[in-house]
């Protein structure tokens, strides 16, 4: 019986069972803090010299787009294709309603200028 009881718990009896999967966990989706969008904003005007009236139109520009990305990084898995398709939209949407609101010749500024915008920000 004790021979029994050995052989039941030795590895070359259970060889054949499959081995546990792994628990894999996806990562937490990247969430854009609303404020970033209102220091773009501050940025962009400084940099770019907006009026009052723009700054305030490229905010709410800035805050639809952030709310837009939160909640595209809800809905879809990180990294996965219809995630990247969702900020992709969202891009081209956000750029054209900023080109509408700075004109053409601020917005090639504001390509340009991207770099110094971005150094700003980090100083911020």
């Amino acid at each position: 019986m004790l021979l029994v009881g050995l052989l039941a718990g030795c590895s070359v009896f259970h060889r054949n069972r499959p081995a546990p999967v792994p628990v894999v966990e996806a990562p937490p989706p990247v969430v854009t803090p609303p404020t970033a969008a209102r220091d773009l904003a501050g940025a962009m005007a400084t940099v770019l010299r907006l009026r009052p009236d723009q700054t305030t139109r490229v905010r709410q520009v800035l805050n639809a787009t952030v709310a837009e990305a939160n909640a595209a990084a809800q809905q879809f898995p990180a990294g996965s294709a219809e995630l990247s398709a969702a900020q992709r939209r969202i891009n081209v949407s956000s750029g054209q309603q900023l080109r509408q609101i700075l004109g053409p010749a601020t917005y090639r500024q504001l390509q340009t200028r991207q770099p110094e915008i971005q150094a700003l920000m980090r100083q911020q």
